[in-house]
């Protein structure tokens, strides 16, 4: 695969945890080569294994990341230094610092951040402006999304030319924000979720099946806008808003907010295990990512149909 204008052929990869282990095997199976580093060691010694089986998953040819002993070690001669940390503010503004004090000067830096701030991120780093936020969303190796935000906007459109090459969809945010997109728009979701079973509307199991065989569907190929802007029929988005607009302000209106105590948990935690009946972590990871494939093969099927018409 060319990369041309794009030279991040050789990455670090620090923090060998879930969301490390699945872009690694992303980044292997688009001929690009990984270095490692994590400083548990258990994480270390397993890592070569489970990228192996996330390679698997993606019906890539088997491709050895190297593991290094050392943060130093894995920083050698790299252009992209992807960072996994747990998300905790004070363990990554050490963490990034460390990592550009020992980086070549010329590299990027991206964090996975779930939901931190880059301006909270990367107080004390040397070069700041160097950090982008890069998020994933679970598991990388399988969904395409890649969200950044950074303020010098060469390096992020860089970013995006880059991560489109090696079949990502990047987006980027004009503006930081707490959760950044997805996981703003997953949490509010998931809020309602959890005051529906809280108020005994229903259980989780309908819960999760009013979205998978309902929104869920439409959402793999639509976004808000444009499920809103199909809704308002003929009349479209234009139509919605003047005619139907009042009756979304109505349903925000009732919007609840969980009380997130013991007793929810019991609730979330005996209705979960009542849905999977039995089933373990590990199957159902890999069901998910036996059905998140076959989506994507579906669309991919559909866009090259739409192509050759």
């Amino acid at each position: 695969m060319s990369h041309q204008g794009v030279n991040m052929t050789n990455i670090a990869m620090i923090g060998c945890g879930t969301i490390g282990i699945s872009w690694t095997a992303y980044f292997l199976s688009r001929g690009l080569h990984v270095t490692a580093f994590d400083p548990d060691a258990n994480a270390r010694a397993h890592f070569t294994q489970r990228v192996a089986e996330d390679m698997r998953a993606l019906g890539a040819e088997a491709r050895t990341p190297v593991v290094a002993q050392t943060l130093a070690e894995a920083l050698e001669g790299v252009e992209l230094i992807v960072e996994n940390a747990p998300e905790s503010v004070s363990l990554k503004q050490q963490l990034l610092a460390d990592i550009q004090q020992a980086a070549p000067s010329q590299a990027l830096v991206v964090s996975s951040t779930s939901s931190l701030k880059h301006s909270d991120i990367t107080k004390g780093a040397p070069a700041p402006e160097r950090i982008i936020i890069a998020h994933p969303f679970n598991p990388p190796h399988l969904v395409p999304l890649v969200e950044l935000y950074g303020p010098e906007t060469e390096l992020v459109e860089r970013l995006v030319d880059f991560y489109r090459r090696i079949g990502k969809q990047p987006v980027m945010l004009r503006k930081e924000m707490i959760g950044h997109i997805a996981n703003r728009l997953s949490s509010a979701l998931w809020r309602e979720a959890l005051y529906l079973l809280q108020e005994g509307v229903a259980s989780v199991e309908d819960i999760d099946l009013a979205v998978t065989a309902g929104p869920g569907l439409r959402w793999a190929i639509q976004g808000p806008f444009l499920t809103y802007h199909l809704g308002g029929g003929q009349g479209g988005i234009r139509h919605y808003l003047e005619h139907l607009g009042p009756s979304q302000e109505y349903r925000w209106a009732s919007l609840g907010q969980p009380t997130m105590n013991d007793e929810l948990y019991a609730q979330v935690i005996h209705g979960v295990e009542s849905a999977t009946q039995g089933q373990s972590l590990p199957d159902l990871f890999s069901e998910r990512d036996r059905q998140l494939t076959a989506i994507q093969q579906a669309l991919a099927i559909n866009v090259k149909q739409e192509e050759t018409l």
